[in-house]
């Protein structure tokens, strides 16, 4: 299959089909950190949703087609009820942070119905104030061989439910865990929003 990751630089979901014998490729603004530029699409998703020819960093063109499945992930700053807090500090209404919100939702939006036959959109748990349709389901890392606690939100389109692959019986919460998940500094955001690699590896041996 051809399968587009939407909005990874980490490379782990697209590292994990590609492992399957998959042609993966992932698409960022974001140059990637898994060390293959040669699988990665630089720029905006929105153009390349559509298919066709895509180049990737090493500057080599690819003609696609059409896409046989999209696995996204959006950013999550100003649409995660985690954040919804900001977005009336003081009892004040932030219209910046309101304008931010409304642009992540239209894209999420485009995202998820992208003509693509299979579809993943994956998040945390979406603020209410953006109207969101209900995912599809929810997943932990504790599911899939990490034993931590982050509530994660599937939207799905043509793909089953991913089932769980290995549950661990003790689990940290993702605030305390003592590992790169909760690393201090500039690239904690990025860190956080990395797929959990048990979580890749579930994707691909299940809807690859």
């Amino acid at each position: 299959m051809r399968v587009l990751v939407a909005c990874e630089e980490s490379q782990r979901v697209c590292s994990a089909f590609r492992e399957k014998g998959h042609e993966a490729y992932s698409c960022d603004i974001i140059e990637p950190s898994g060390g293959h530029p040669e699988w990665h699409i630089h720029g905006d998703v929105i153009p390349v949703l559509m298919g066709g020819g895509v180049v990737t960093m090493d500057g080599k063109s690819h003609d696609i087609g059409k896409w046989d499945m999209m696995i996204a992930h959006p950013p999550c700053t100003y649409i995660s009820n985690a954040g919804a807090r900001f977005l009336y500090p003081n009892h004040v209404l932030n219209e910046e942070r309101l304008r931010k919100g409304i642009a992540a939702t239209h894209f999420f939006i485009r995202l998820l119905y992208a003509d693509i036959d299979k579809i993943c959109v994956e998040n945390p748990t979406p603020s209410s104030v953006y109207m969101l349709p209900k995912p599809t389901q929810t997943i932990q890392p504790w599911m899939f061989g990490h034993p931590v606690q982050k509530r994660t939100c599937l939207w799905l389109k043509g793909l089953p439910e991913l089932t769980p692959t290995q549950v661990c019986d003790e689990r940290e919460s993702s605030r305390t865990a003592g590992n790169w998940f909760n690393c201090g500094g500039k690239d904690r955001q990025a860190n956080r929003a990395k797929t959990f690699v048990g979580i890749a590896k579930a994707m691909a041996e299940q809807w690859g």
